[in-house]
């Protein structure tokens, strides 16, 4: 068999139908264990596979003969083997529809709670995303206080600046006149006058 044809046969039929196929699979054993309990107990037969037998047979003859156009005839009950064998019918096709009921209502509760858990741990992300976010911010507005509070660089030249005005100025001054004295206030004298010099150069 080509590729082509495969993937053809395979994409005709579709995954319920498939699923409904496995399904009833599944379930054969038990409907014909229920088929088999039918036919041997009495009891099992009478009051479990005959009257929703009989009920089926009778709505489904009373919908033929109303689409027929006969009406008010009187509906004649199957035989009693008759009615146990679509009885236990019945009731194996309800098993495989319970069995799949059940699988597929499983499946959508399996889902509904992977579904929860991504929503909680997307919600959990989110929010540490936020708490992150706010860390940040409260640390950029801390650094703009910083900023804020530090001089400008265009302040410190000035005041360097300035530094170089007032010391340019005192060396124009020269050193203050000294009064003739001992020669002790000579030597204190001299020492000033150094100073003054030594922070001109």
């Amino acid at each position: 068999m080509p590729l082509a044809t495969a993937k053809m046969v395979v994409g005709a039929f579709p995954m319920a139908k498939l699923l409904y196929l496995g399904i009833r699979q599944v379930s054969k054993p038990l409907a014909n264990r229920i088929k088999e309990a039918a036919r041997r107990s009495e009891f099992f037969k009478t009051y479990i596979c005959l009257p929703p037998a009989q009920l089926y047979h009778w709505v489904e003859m009373r919908t033929k003969m109303r689409i027929m156009g006969f009406r008010g005839t009187v509906i004649k009950p199957l035989n009693e083997e008759a009615a146990a064998e679509l009885g236990a019918e019945l009731l194996g096709e309800a098993t495989v529809f319970i069995v799949g009921g059940g699988c597929l209502v499983l499946e959508y509760w399996r889902h509904q709670a992977h579904q929860r858990h991504k929503e909680e741990e997307q919600s959990a992300a989110w929010d540490a995303m936020r708490d992150e976010v706010g860390r940040v911010a409260l640390a950029l507005e801390a650094l703009q206080a910083q900023v804020q509070a530090a001089p400008p660089p265009g302040a410190l030249e000035e005041l360097q600046a300035q530094m170089q005005e007032v010391r340019a100025q005192l060396c124009a001054a020269g050193p203050p006149p000294a009064p003739q004295a001992a020669s002790t206030s000579q030597k204190v004298s001299s020492s000033e006058e150094k100073e003054p010099a030594e922070a001109c150069t």
